[in-house]
């Protein structure tokens, strides 16, 4: 222990910011099981309500959704009335239960804890350089990784981003090939895939396990204009041949970017573009600071974006935050692209940056 007086009033509001982080494990940890039990949408729009009331509703167990109920109610996710009465607000409904239309949306990122082998894994991989892969991560990390990035794709990429690209939207509904790299889950691809069909879609991603889902996905909506390849944005065409690639929230996972910028440029016409979306951050660590949700950042990048980054020998590690507005145009132009406008499109956690030839 360090020499000095200790100062009391700095301690106890250290020790109260640790377990803090300890209590927001366990709150994450009921918002995961309000989320697949459906309890939150259970609570959407249905005023005040006892334990029991939400029992009969759901078929569950009501000693076990008291606990739970007061358990929200202490984290200040629902509003408590006397009697034993829980609501859940309009602005909570938003926030915790409605997927589809709201782009606050947050609970499709409380999936569940990273596993104790991959925590195994991580803290080898401070000794060996040498970080996991999303293939590595498992199912789990694809179905996270769509659920928290979805509401904004869904709702926001083709009636509001699509239509701001230069020439973009007018292309996909004459008929056009476009590429989604680093498509995940394929939650854009379907997207574009359903509303031009006109055009032809081919998804790329080296996890296994985001190519199954997103397979599943595209077999249960019959679409026919979609390919999908198990492999990194490396094994993109070597001559021109799509009129639209996008990258989204993936360069920053790749252990060379560079390449895949390189093979994007090689694979894009002369006449396309190339949409890049990825997180806000600033060059200087000091700005990144302002963020309060830095920490949490951070937490993804070690856990998943910067592992994933350096999960070969040599790789680029960038990071969350690392790919930032700098990065991006020196990258860019370093491929060969001689066009690059930044746009804000109002998104909370990400820039988008289009590129052209």
């Amino acid at each position: 222990m360090g020499s000095g007086s200790i100062d009391k009033d700095k301690l106890r509001s250290y020790a109260t910011a640790v377990w803090g982080y300890k209590q927001g494990e366990m709150v994450s940890l009921l918002i995961q099981i309000g989320d697949r039990l459906g309890l939150y949408k259970a609570l959407d729009g249905a005023g005040q309500v006892t334990a029991k009331d939400l029992a009969d509703k759901t078929g569950l167990k009501e000693r076990w959704l008291l606990e739970w109920l007061r358990g929200q109610a202490a984290a200040r996710l629902l509003d408590y009335h006397d009697g034993d009465l829980f609501e859940l607000s309009t602005e909570g409904a938003l926030v915790l239960a409605d997927e589809e239309n709201s782009l606050a949306f947050a609970a499709g990122a409380f999936s569940g804890g990273t596993p104790p082998d991959t925590v195994d894994k991580l803290v080898d991989a401070f000794r060996t350089g040498i970080g996991l892969s999303y293939e590595d991560l498992g199912p789990n990390a694809a179905h996270r990784t769509e659920r928290m990035l979805g509401p904004w794709t869904k709702q926001e990429f083709v009636p509001k981003i699509i239509p701001a690209l230069d020439g973009v939207q007018a292309k996909l509904e004459k008929g056009a090939v476009a590429a989604d790299v680093g498509c995940g889950g394929g939650i854009a691809l379907m997207a574009m895939a359903s509303a031009f069909p006109n055009s032809e879609f081919h998804g790329y991603d080296p996890s296994r396990h985001a190519i199954d889902r997103c397979q599943d996905k595209i077999d249960a909506q019959g679409l026919k204009n979609v390919e999908l390849h198990v492999a990194g944005g490396e094994a993109l065409p070597r001559n021109p041949t799509y009129d639209f690639v996008i990258t989204f929230d993936c360069i920053h996972d790749m252990t060379r970017p560079g390449e895949v910028i390189s093979a994007i440029r090689r694979s894009l016409k002369d006449e396309g573009t190339w949409l890049i979306k990825d997180i806000r951050s600033h060059p200087d660590f000091k700005e990144n600071l302002r963020n309060p949700f830095l920490a949490m950042f951070y937490g993804f990048s070690v856990s998943a974006c910067m592992s994933s980054a350096l999960s070969e020998p040599g790789g680029a590690g960038l990071g969350t935050l690392g790919f930032n507005p700098a990065v991006a145009r020196k990258m860019v132009s370093d491929a060969g692209f001689t066009r690059f406008l930044e746009h804000d499109f109002e998104d909370p956690s990400n820039l988008y940056y289009e590129a052209r030839p």
